[in-house]
């Protein structure tokens, strides 16, 4: 079965260092026609991880954020690279020294951040999620779609996870099971009051349908 094109939609590959939302680059090789793995924006509360009555860790969180923010990666590196020196068993940190590492196209080091991450967190559903965007960079979709199977099994609601498994799936021909896991993303997504990522989804979903059926319009 061939690959339909979903060519309309862009989905943003997003991470976060100290809570702040921010716009990575999206690799072509992950593209659906358009559409990119996602992770998902962190909510505040992850850069304050460990933070309490710690300033120095606080101050380096924030430090890498900025740098990150100003387009500086190989700072916002430095910054990670001190911080899990200081606290080699801060799982934050390693979670977004991959995050940083990916954004640099640099996959096999951010896999062995994760890894450390989930090491030190076995439950850590973002780092599982990002390794699986990991895989889809090199077109390893099967391995992509293992890693957000295990992101969804701590966390059935990870509606960011679910999304890129669909779209893997997509990858592979698994039709129906994409079209499956973009509508339980949709419903997660509405539970969550997500609208535009509800809105995202719907129009990846008609797309699809529209392809399948040119009939359709």
């Amino acid at each position: 079965m061939k690959i339909l094109p979903i060519s309309s939609m862009m989905l943003s590959l997003i991470a976060a260092i100290g809570g702040s939302p921010l716009v990575l680059a999206v690799p072509t090789k992950v593209a659906v026609q358009g559409n990119a793995p996602i992770v998902e924006k962190q909510p505040q509360k992850l850069a304050q991880f460990q933070d309490d009555n710690n300033s120095e860790r606080s101050q380096l969180v924030q430090q890498s954020n900025a740098l990150y923010n100003q387009g500086d990666l190989t700072g916002a590196e430095t910054s990670l690279r001190k911080l899990i020196k200081k606290y080699p068993e801060d799982a934050f940190g390693h979670f977004q020294l991959g995050n940083v590492l990916l954004r640099q196209k640099q996959p096999e080091a951010a896999i062995k951040s994760y890894q450390e991450a989930i090491r030190l967190k076995p439950k850590y559903a973002l780092a599982y999620n990002g390794m699986g965007i990991v895989h889809a960079t090199q077109d390893r979709w099967d391995e992509a779609i293992g890693e957000y199977r295990k992101a969804l099994e701590i966390n059935p609601s990870y509606g960011e996870a679910m999304t890129n498994l669909g779209q893997a799936l997509w990858q592979v021909n698994k039709r129906d099971e994409a079209v499956a896991s973009l509508e339980k993303a949709l419903n997660i997504f509405k539970t969550q009051s997500r609208n535009e990522k509800v809105y995202q989804i719907e129009q990846m979903l008609k797309q699809i349908k529209t392809a399948n059926d040119p009939g359709v319009s």
